[in-house]
């Protein structure tokens, strides 16, 4: 049976975009990953860049707010930053809720060729310690 997670983000727009594609990507047999933030704004399109140098196209994700997932049962709610993980609802009550925090590297001064290391260290960062997280989740 194929698990469901939710990645939440201030404003799902790079960490949990970034983790809905790569779970989605590298995961898929096993979970079905979804992301919101407190707040909408836009998918970064560097996230989307890094995320496209693997192969992984989120060029149609936009950004959503949790929402938009009142009605909807996870498995996992996977909090990606500190102010997504203080501001979680209870409605997400009765699944597991877990912290792991990335640095957020939108938030960066410089050109995009600048930033965009960090963009792709946090990328890895989150397909290692996601994948090895949900992997070893795993009954």
């Amino acid at each position: 049976m194929i698990k469901k997670v939710l990645f939440l983000c201030t404003h799902n727009s790079c960490r949990s975009q970034m983790a809905e594609g790569l779970v989605n990507f590298y995961l898929g047999d096993r979970f079905q990953a979804f992301s919101a933030g407190t707040e909408a704004t836009r998918v970064n399109p560097l996230a989307s860049r890094v995320l496209l140098e693997l192969g992984i196209d989120i060029s149609g994700h936009r950004s959503k707010t949790l929402h938009e997932f009142t009605e909807e049962a996870f498995d996992y709610v996977i909090t990606l930053c500190g102010s997504a993980n203080e501001q979680c609802p209870l409605f997400f009550g009765g699944v597991q809720r877990v912290h792991i925090g990335f640095d957020d590297p939108s938030r960066l001064p410089g050109t995009p060729e600048e930033v965009l290391p960090e963009f792709r260290r946090v990328r890895d960062e989150i397909r290692h310690k996601l994948t090895d997280f949900l992997t070893g989740a795993q009954p």
